[in-house]
């Protein structure tokens, strides 16, 4: 019907489309809900559902209507994970959703409280923005500064990503500040936190 309208200049199926979810089975109407929305029905009618089964469906439409064009991004700010003091370790990455969703995981998971620097790499991930010149030494050494970490800590430590070792020594030379390779991968912060992280 989309095609027919837009392809073929159809005006009489260019209006919203109502769809209907029949039937007795709520996973049955469930996969009826998700089928529309996929099918771009702009209202489905439902007879009363719970929110178990609600909740899947807007799911499904947010993920439809999101433009895969715009990068899946978080705030850039410094988030605080399990109640950091002045010997917490900080951490350094990007304001890609998913690269900060790990390593927020991964540091929950190593049940040491941490400091994250997240830079705003306009939502790349950490070695797509290195290598679009979004994540260099000068902006995390910016970024850092502007959230005040340093005065937070008494280490000035700060750990960076492992795939983008190459800064360290740049950022150390420009500010004193120790700079420290973390893991490759996210898997291995909790190890890294546990085993290699000494404030002093």
């Amino acid at each position: 019907l989309r095609r027919l309208a837009l392809v073929k200049t159809f005006r009489p199926v260019g209006y919203p489309t109502l769809a209907f979810a029949v039937g007795d089975d709520p996973y049955e109407l469930l996969a009826q809900g998700v089928a529309y929305v996929c099918k771009y029905a702009s209202v489905v009618v439902f007879p009363p559902i719970g929110p178990e089964l609600a909740l899947p469906l807007l799911a499904a439409r947010q993920n439809i209507y999101t433009d895969p064009q715009v990068p899946n991004a978080i705030e850039a700010k410094l988030y605080e994970v399990g109640g950091p003091g002045p010997d917490s370790p900080v951490l350094v990455t990007t304001n890609f959703a998913l690269t900060y969703f790990t390593v927020e995981g991964e540091v929950e998971r190593s049940k040491v409280p941490a400091y994250i620097a997240v830079i705003d790499t306009e939502g790349l991930g950490v070695l797509n923005a290195y290598a679009d010149d979004r994540l260099t030494a000068e902006k995390i050494i910016k970024t850092v500064r502007e959230y005040g970490v340093m005065d937070r800590v008494n280490h000035g430590k700060i750990i960076i990503p492992g795939l983008v070792a190459v800064l360290k020594m740049e950022i150390q030379e420009e500010t004193g500040w120790e700079v420290i390779v973390g893991p490759e991968d996210a898997a291995g912060i909790p190890a890294f936190l546990k085993n290699e992280w000494k404030p002093n």
